[in-house]
């Protein structure tokens, strides 16, 4: 496991007598390469090399447990030539480090005699998904589901994977967080008993190797986990699932970063597996499965989606207003968005209020009333740069004169919009109702039934049981004003999961987007359209050349590295290398990583063809050959199709 391009390829050692029964395709070994020792795997046995020279002598086997089979190797190799990356950091990510004591104890017994059936009657609001349960028991059925409002994703996943261990198959599903993955243990355990195993970093290593292996040796049939359990070793694979897959939880931060989908795209070509990427919106990638026909679509009927989702508002310009209740203008909150919240409090029902995360810019606000400041030419919102200018965040207009259209004030303040201010200015408005805060380090799984404001920031939000009575979303332009390609979609992406926290509108449900609703990410919430979105986004990007329409790599690092390196790349014809630009916000390595920079970075894009993808990436292995080869030092991080590109 040497990790450097120009020796990423298998190398033949010879195997002494002692060794034979013990060195299986799979296992564990120490070699001696250079003269040094180091860690490898055995993938094959063969009777003759085609190897020239003279041939070394394995060192020892480590482990005689075979943890890189066929089929994961193979899918380490595809990972690896995918992402231009190399497969030793590949199956860094696939194969937990080994502890010899867990490696020796007995596994115990499976105390279930086999998967409960499976109940799958609530499939049925998704026309097509009689056909594709049919073909989970003998095929490899390939769909992108939109789950309705509301739906019990947890329960739903956990029947797919009932009816295909019934069926005698594995399954792997994915889930962003911790959370979601609490959520679908506990909707498998009743299905699956002791056949499931979850695989997540708070697990430990012991604990999280333990599992692993009961997966590699074929005691769990059905593994859950968050990023890198699509790498587990499922015995007879029937069935990949990938929940929420447009969430950053899942973009993989080290080397060669692959996404978690692409992983599951792959391994389900590979494996013949079957393959369900769901989510209450859909993302551009995902959505591209299905226009090239590779996936079906698996939605319910525009009736039963209506029926569950609950009435959506966003604001037309006599409703931006902030309410004249004095209270409710303190916390930000326009008339109509007021009037809901206080709706469903009457009918003792909660009321969730979502703020921006920590990390977006704050906004600018009018001192005397705290409404938002915004340019008088574009009404983009206002920016106070270093030395205390204004200047409009969209048309870069800067702002000599401000005076509030609200009340006519002249100075202007940053209004934090963190989910604790929020809350105290909820408190004051909303007197006598629990309050209840979600987020950071503190969030709250669960609420009890009755009147309740809960102010969360985005993924944060509790359960309500029974649904929320109102939601409001506040300062929308924090998601929407991002500097990234993905604003729009992550932002349907939020509201949406938002949304099917809510009541539907026949019992009373409200959602609000403090947003104007004649821009296309609140209109495809208004009509509950994720697909129509995602067909949008897709035709807009292949229209500008951007991912997925296109293959696109990212190169980052100090410029006279970078510059060095991308003149190297031999890009097909036609593709084509944009800037150098700054480095976007937000996608620095951390510190004390191995690819961490300095001060000054910057990024080349190269793009070329979707068909031309393999090309791009061979191009790119080469280059980094290159690199190593002439010893060229400076770090520098080579990322395909890169979850931000700015």
């Amino acid at each position: 496991m040497l990790g450097l391009a120009h020796l990423d390829r298998p190398f033949d050692y010879l195997i002494d007598t002692d060794q034979d029964e013990a060195a299986v395709p799979g296992v564990r070994v120490r070699v001696r390469f250079s003269g040094r020792l180091v860690d490898g795997f055995l993938l094959e046995r063969v009777q003759e090399s085609d190897h020239t020279g003279k041939l070394g002598w394995l060192e020892r086997v480590v482990s005689p447990e075979p943890v890189l089979g066929p089929d994961l190797a193979a899918l380490c190799r595809a990972v690896a030539d995918r992402y231009a990356g190399t497969m030793s950091d590949v199956i860094r990510l696939a194969v937990p480090p080994r502890h010899a004591r867990t490696e020796k104890e007995v596994p115990p017994e499976r105390n279930s005699t086999g998967p409960l059936s499976p109940d799958l009657s609530a499939w049925q609001a998704y026309p097509a998904a009689e056909s594709f349960l049919t073909s989970l028991r003998t095929g490899q059925p390939r769909a992108v589901w939109q789950a309705t409002a509301g739906e019990d994703w947890p329960a739903r996943l956990a029947e797919l994977a009932a009816a295909a261990a019934a069926a005698g198959r594995g399954s792997i599903i994915v889930v962003p967080d911790q959370r979601d993955l609490d959520r679908l243990e506990r909707a498998c355990a009743p299905l699956l008993g002791d056949r499931c195993v979850t695989l997540a970093a708070g697990l430990g290593p012991t604990a999280r190797y333990r599992r692993w292996l009961a997966a590699r040796r074929g005691s769990a049939d059905v593994v859950l986990g968050t990023r890198s359990a699509v790498f587990a070793p499922v015995h007879d694979l029937g069935l990949l699932v990938v929940w929420d897959d447009g969430d950053d939880s899942l973009n993989e931060p080290r080397a060669p970063y692959p996404h978690p989908r692409e992983v599951a795209v792959l391994r389900a070509h590979l494996q013949r597996s079957a393959l369900v990427i769901g989510g209450y919106a859909r993302t551009t990638e995902a959505h591209s499965l299905v226009t090239a026909g590779w996936a079906h679509d698996l939605v319910a009927a525009r009736t039963t989606v209506r029926a569950r989702t609950a009435r959506v508002v966003g604001l037309s310009a006599e409703d931006r207003r902030v309410a004249g209740d004095p209270l409710a203008r303190s916390a930000r909150i326009p008339g109509i968005a007021f009037a809901a919240a206080r709706s469903a409090v009457a009918a003792d029902t909660p009321v969730l209020f979502s703020v921006p995360r920590r990390g977006y810019i704050p906004s600018v606000a009018c001192s005397r009333c705290r409404a938002h400041a915004r340019c008088r030419a574009c009404h983009g919102p206002l920016q106070l740069d270093s030395v205390g200018a204004l200047s409009c965040r969209w048309c870069a207009r800067p702002e000599m004169s401000f005076r509030c259209a609200e009340c006519g004030g002249s100075e202007v303040r940053a209004l934090t919009t963190g989910a604790r201010r929020t809350a105290e200015e909820l408190g004051r408005a909303f007197a006598g109702v629990p309050i209840t805060t979600s987020g950071g380090s503190t969030v709250v799984d669960e609420i009890e039934p009755g009147a309740r404001v809960v102010v969360a920031t985005p993924g944060a939000e509790p359960l309500a049981p029974g649904g929320y009575g109102a939601a409001v979303v506040l300062d929308t332009w924090a998601q929407l004003d991002r500097a990234d390609l993905r604003a729009g979609e992550d932002a349907v992406r939020r509201w949406m999961a938002i949304g099917s926290l809510v009541r539907p509108h026949g019992d009373g449900g409200a959602l609000v987007i403090v947003a104007d609703a004649a821009l296309l990410p609140v209109q495809a919430l208004i009509r509950w359209d994720p697909v129509g979105f995602a067909d949008q986004e897709l035709s807009e990007r292949m229209q500008l050349a951007f991912p997925p329409a296109v293959t696109m790599a990212s190169v980052d690092g100090a410029p006279a590295t970078i510059t060095q390196f991308v003149d190297a790349v031999d890009l097909p014809a036609g593709g084509e290398k944009l800037g150098p630009v700054p480095l976007p916000p937000g996608v620095r390595p951390p510190a004390g990583s191995p690819d961490a920079f300095g001060d000054d970075v910057e990024r080349v894009l190269l793009r070329v063809d979707r068909r031309d993808g393999r090309k791009l990436t061979a191009a790119l292995v080469a280059a980094q050959i290159g690199r190593n080869t002439h010893h060229e030092t400076g770090p520098i991080r080579v990322q395909v199709d890169p979850p931000t590109i700015g």
